[in-house]
């Protein structure tokens, strides 16, 4: 896990100060408008522990009861591949990205293709697209 604070560049590499980005979704002070964003947002809530943020982004119908999050994977890197609607009119999108990381010294990636819907105005994480 690593400890980022408001003014560190956000994980997600999108560029902004954690605070005015993802740090915003965490605290719970705004929604993600777009699903791209939600995934984003739960990226960096891999890279900084937050599994009480990806429990509550998780959509009801296929969250886990419990989540333990692994001390030992360092998040390194997000790379969005694709993304289809999920916008802030859609109802449903998909997200395709890699992510890099570290366990136990050895570097590895993670390739998905995440399915988002919106809900009362709000994105949840569905699932892996199979």
């Amino acid at each position: 896990m690593k400890t980022v604070s408001n003014d560190d560049r956000c994980p997600c590499l999108s560029g902004e100060r954690y605070e005015q980005c993802c740090g915003r979704f965490h605290r719970g002070d705004a929604v993600a408008p777009t699903a791209e964003q939600l995934m984003r947002s739960r990226y960096v809530a891999f890279v900084i522990g937050d599994a009480d943020y990806l429990r509550r982004t998780w959509h009801t119908r296929t969250r886990p009861a419990t989540l333990d999050l692994d001390p030992d994977l360092v998040w390194r890197r997000l790379e969005v591949l694709h993304t289809s609607g999920g916008g802030p009119f859609d109802y449903t999108g998909t997200v395709e990205f890699v992510a890099y990381y570290s366990d136990h010294g050895q570097r590895r990636s993670m390739r998905e293709h995440s399915e988002f819907v919106r809900e009362n105005g709000q994105w949840f994480y569905m699932d892996a697209l199979r």
